[in-house]
């Protein structure tokens, strides 16, 4: 069991606060991922769970127990790093065991965790190789059964995938989420910049942006009820649409007059919307279909994207309109320099007003 509970967290450096207000639970057996852009303290926050930073506010525990001032080696945690820091002159049996014989561990328990960590992990074949006989994946999953043989309370990976390839990131991401299968009771966070990886393998999604914690959900909570602009902009590929306009109808529908003279409405209630009220309508360009009705965009196509399974089309810029993009099925080349009416199912249109959702709380 290992349930970790962060509390009015804080780091600072000197007078300078990198992250304030930290209110986390983890629970046994969740995958926990952090995501958010370069310096908002995703990697600074696990290893302050790590004991590698010091917490200069609040309190951390695991299983009741406060943690701040706990040595590292004493936390029952094992960090998988970016790097594999794997010994060169040592096998992959040699690796996986540094730590047990360290810990002066009987040779049978050695030889039980390596064998057990090595089936799971698929690296059998190649416990007496050496880390150059190995690819890039092999030897992050030797760095995994490196931590899976000390039997830690939690797994910490700090961005374990960002020095592969596409091709081998995309199967190395598979097997974390076989071996979380594997151990449901483990307790994991995990580290990425990669949405990708967030939403394929988190139970939830920590986003955390300009020294705080943005929203918590599940990978679906964060992509169907994002709270805020930042979340509603991070999630997904590409980013929502985000268009300025004035609400001119509210009750079981929220009718909203686009500043580009289009017409959005929302089928979800709201009682925080008022007639006059500038808001932000949120469209992801996955929503967006073409019609010959109401619209909410009508602009030529500038340029296309041909994705095989999907087309990006990126819509010619009005003035100081933002930039509008569109994610139709199947190859769309055709539409390149032409005029297109585009709206949304009502369902999928999102309010926003001072950058906060008037939809979703």
């Amino acid at each position: 069991m290992a349930d970790l509970v962060l509390k009015d967290v804080e780091k600072a450096y000197g007078e300078v606060k990198v992250l304030k207000d930290i209110n986390l639970d983890i629970k046994t057996g969740e995958l926990i991922v952090f995501v958010g852009p370069s310096g908002c303290g995703k990697s600074t926050l696990l290893r302050m769970i790590a004991g590698l930073e010091r917490i200069t506010g609040g309190d951390f525990s695991i299983d009741g127990v406060r943690m701040n001032d706990v040595p590292p080696a004493q936390r029952g945690i094992a960090m998988v790093f970016q790097s594999y820091a794997l010994y060169p002159h040592m096998t992959v049996r040699e690796n996986m065991s540094f730590a047990l014989r360290i810990a002066k561990k009987s040779q049978a328990e050695i030889d039980q965790a390596v064998d057990k960590a090595a089936r799971v992990l698929q690296l059998t074949p190649y416990l007496d190789r050496l880390p150059k006989a190995l690819s890039g994946g092999q030897r992050q999953r030797v760095a995994i059964g490196r931590s899976i043989v000390r039997d830690p309370k939690v797994y910490l990976f700090d961005e374990p995938l960002s020095n592969l390839d596409a091709a081998l990131r995309v199967a190395t991401r598979l097997e974390i989420a076989q071996l979380k299968e594997a151990m449901p009771n483990s307790t994991m966070v995990y580290v990425t910049h990669d949405q990708v990886e967030a939403m394929t393998l988190a139970s939830r999604i920590v986003v955390l942006a300009g020294g705080g914690i943005a929203q918590v959900g599940t990978p679906l909570e964060l992509y169907e009820r994002p709270q805020n602009e930042f979340v509603a902009q991070f999630i997904g590929s590409p980013a929502m649409n985000l268009t300025p306009g004035e609400v001119v109808d509210t009750g079981a529908q929220t009718t909203v007059r686009l500043a580009n003279g289009g017409i959005a409405v929302s089928a979800v209630p709201t009682q925080a919307a008022d007639k006059g009220m500038a808001v932000n309508v949120g469209v992801r360009p996955e929503d967006l279909v073409e019609t010959k009705g109401d619209r909410l965009f009508e602009a030529e196509v500038e340029f296309t994207e041909a994705l095989g399974e999907v087309t990006l089309l990126h819509l010619k810029r009005t003035g100081d309109q933002p930039q509008v993009v569109a994610k139709l099925p199947g190859i769309r080349s055709e539409l390149r320099r032409t005029q297109v009416r585009l709206t949304a199912d009502p369902k999928k249109v999102h309010l926003f007003a001072g950058g906060k959702s008037l939809l979703y709380r």
